[in-house]
């Protein structure tokens, strides 16, 4: 089950980052693609592209960082309820791994000269902040199908407002 989890969190940051820079380029036989075409676009233009692949590299490397604590730490909380334990320093190291995801994402968004990088960066880690103060974000998961689906698309919902700008 981890070689699955693993395999998802490859995957998810060589997509992310095989995706940065890509969704400003020009579809084929718009301006600035094909034969003849020698202008380049403005320098604000270029300026904006540049920041907004820096912040998306800089996410990726948030992503992948952080995405394996958090993993772990969400299977270990398994494991721990599982096995009837004391699950509460679980709780603590997913709840702390979490919020340590939030604070990077604030830290590199906030660098990126876009604005709008800047206010969907926080609106995201805001939102990982909140999930990890609530307890009853982590109480529902109690199998490893829910590991994967708080890994998976939980995660992705979460982390949407920045997601955007990269894919």
């Amino acid at each position: 089950m981890r070689q699955a989890v693993q395999a998802l969190i490859i995957s998810g940051v060589l997509l992310s980052a095989a995706a940065c820079g890509t969704a400003t380029n020009p579809a084929p036989g718009e301006p600035g693609v094909g034969v003849g075409a020698a202008s380049a676009p403005p320098a604000a233009q270029r300026s904006a592209e540049a920041s907004a692949r820096s912040a998306c590299e800089a996410l990726g490397q948030v992503y992948s960082r952080h995405m394996a604590p958090y993993a772990e730490a969400l299977t270990k909380l398994v494991a721990t309820r599982e096995h009837a334990g004391d699950e509460k320093p679980d709780q603590q190291q997913v709840k702390k791994s979490l919020t340590a995801f939030a604070t990077a994402i604030s830290a590199v968004t906030q660098a990126s000269t876009d604005p709008v990088m800047r206010a969907d960066g926080k609106k995201a880690a805001d939102q990982l902040a909140a999930k990890a103060a609530d307890a009853r974000t982590f109480s529902k998961i109690k199998t490893q199908q829910d590991v994967n689906t708080t890994l998976g698309p939980t995660l992705k919902q979460w982390l949407a407002p920045v997601d955007k700008h990269c894919s």
